[in-house]
């Protein structure tokens, strides 16, 4: 059994995701590839005592990257999986912190 701290990996913090913060209570997270909807729910409600009305999980493909001079090599990023969390309409996340 993974501990929430396994299963939820980081916030998601980019412009869409502030957007859905501030208009529809949506958190977005980085969660482990394996997990699955009953696992990151409880994981969320462990870590920020909070009440989960829906999740939508879905998995992010890699992105082609090029290294070297004239396409010596080429690979990818890793795939990973990303979480949109809706929270009750009186409860909220701090993701930054006090401190920052």
């Amino acid at each position: 059994m993974k501990t929430p701290y396994e299963i939820v990996k980081r916030p998601v913090i980019t412009e869409k995701a502030n957007l859905q913060q501030e208009r529809h209570n949506q958190y977005a997270f980085e969660v482990d590839r394996y997990s699955n909807k009953h696992q990151i729910r409880a994981a969320i409600e462990a870590l920020f005592d909070v009440n989960v009305t829906s999740i939508r999980v879905m998995s992010v493909r890699g992105k082609k990257r090029r290294m070297g001079l004239k396409v010596r090599r080429i690979g990818f990023t890793a795939q990973w999986k990303k979480a949109i969390v809706t929270l009750a309409p009186d409860q909220s996340i701090d993701l930054i912190g006090e401190g920052a």
